[in-house]
C-alpha cells in the first residue's frame, strides 16, 4: 500500500486537535464564567492559528442560534419601565439614533469599510452593541467575517469604557442620574453598561439599566426597516436569494410582554433570559471560529478605525449634552 503524502500525515494532528479544541471551546463558552468577548476571541485566534475543520457544521448553527439567542433576551425585559423610559425621551432617543447611523454610514464610505460590517458596527453603536448586531446580521444576511469584526470592534469598545467611564465621571462632577443617563448613551452593551452603573452607584445603576433597555426596544423598527430595504433589493436583482423574515423580533415582543405582564412568568423569565445570554456568548465562539485569514485581510484595520472614531463622538457628544443638562433624568 503506498505511502500516505507526507503533508497529510503531518497536518492529521493539527486537524484532530483543533476539531477537539473546537468542541472544548464551544462546551466554555456555554459556563456562565466564560465572558462573551473571550468566546469570540478564543475562537477567532483558534480559527486562525490552528484552523477549524468544523467550519461548515459551525456557520449553520451560527444562523440557527443568533435569532433564538434574541428571542430569549425578551425574557429580561420589563416593558412597563421600558415604555416610561422611551416614552420620556422619544424625540431625542430617534434623533440620537439616526445621527449615529448617518454618521457611521459617512465614517464607513470614508473609510472605504465594506457595507454590512459598516453598518452592523454602526448599529451596534447606536443601540445596543452586540444584542443589535445580532437582531440584525441574519436579516442582513451579513457574512460571519462581517460579524465577526463588527462584534470585535464594540466588544473591545465596551471593555475600555467598563474602566475609563467610571473616572471619567467623576473627574467630570457627574451625580449618578447623570452618569447613568451617560453611560447608557455612550457604552454599547447593556452588560458593560450594567458594569459601569453599578461601579459608580446604585442609583447610577438603576438609571443605566432602565434608559438602555429603552434604547434597546428601537432594535425592533430598525430590524424591520433593514429587512424592508434588503427585500427591495432582493427584488431588485433576482439572483440574490430571498430575504429572511425577521421572525425573531416578533418572538422578542411576545415573550418580553409574557414575563411583563404575567407576574408567575418573572422568575422563570430571567432563568430563560441567562439561558438566552450563554446561548449568544456560543455563537459568538462559533462566529469567532468561522473566521479565517483570508476572510480577515480582505476586510482590515479600517472598521475598528470606523467603530473607535463613532465611539469617540458619540461619547464625546453624550458627556458634553449631560453636563450642559440638555438631556436629563426628570
Amino acid at each position: 500500500m503506498p505511502d500516505e503524502p507526507r503533508g497529510h500525515g503531518e497536518q492529521r494532528p493539527v486537524k484532530a486537535a483543533s476539531t477537539l479544541l473546537v468542541l472544548v471551546g464551544a462546551g466554555l463558552a456555554l459556563a456562565p464564567f466564560t465572558p462573551a468577548a473571550a468566546a469570540l476571541v478564543g475562537g477567532a485566534l483558534l480559527a486562525l492559528s490552528l484552523g477549524n475543520p468544523l467550519q461548515s457544521l459551525t456557520r449553520t448553527w451560527t444562523h440557527r442560534l443568533l435569532p433564538m439567542a434574541v428571542v430569549g433576551l425578551g425574557a429580561d425585559m420589563n416593558l412597563r419601565a421600558v415604555a416610561k423610559a422611551g416614552l420620556h425621551g422619544l424625540g431625542y432617543t430617534a434623533f440620537s439614533i439616526a445621527l449615529v447611523l448617518a454618521l457611521g454610514w459617512w465614517l464607513a464610505r470614508l473609510l472605504k469599510v465594506e457595507r454590512d460590517a459598516g453598518l452592523l458596527i454602526s448599529v451596534g453603536t447606536a443601540i445596543c452593541g452586540g444584542s443589535a448586531i445580532a437582531a440584525v446580521a441574519p436579516v442582513l444576511r451579513a457574512r460571519e467575517h462581517e460579524i465577526s469584526v463588527a462584534l470585535a470592534t464594540v466588544f473591545l469598545l465596551n471593555a475600555v469604557a467598563l474602566v475609563i467611564f467610571p473616572p471619567i465621571g467623576h473627574a467630570a462632577g457627574l451625580s449618578q442620574e447623570a452618569f447613568g443617563l451617560w453611560s447608557a448613551l455612550a457604552i454599547h452593551d447593556t452588560s458593560s453598561v450594567v458594569g459601569a452603573g453599578l461601579a459608580y452607584g446604585p442609583r447610577a445603576l438603576e438609571v443605566a439599566t432602565t434608559v438602555k433597555l429603552a434604547r434597546a426596544l428601537w432594535i425592533v423598527p430598525l430590524t424591520l426597516g433593514i429587512g424592508w430595504v434588503v427585500a427591495r433589493r432582493s427584488e431588485a436583482s433576482p439572483d440574490l436569494p430571498p430575504v429572511k423574515k425577521p421572525w425573531f423580533i416578533a418572538g422578542f415582543l411576545v415573550v418580553a410582554a409574557l414575563v411583563t405582564f404575567v407576574p408567575g412568568l418573572h422568575q422563570p423569565g430571567h432563568y430563560v433570559a441567562v439561558a438566552a445570554r450563554r446561548v449568544l456568548v456560543l455563537t459568538l465562539f462559533l462566529i469567532g471560529a468561522g473566521l479565517s485569514r483570508e476572510a480577515l485581510r480582505s476586510v482590515g484595520f479600517r472598521p475598528f478605525m470606523q467603530g473607535l472614531v463613532l465611539w469617540l463622538i458619540v461619547g464625546a457628544a453624550g458627556l458634553a449634552a449631560v453636563k450642559m443638562e440638555l438631556i436629563a433624568i426628570q
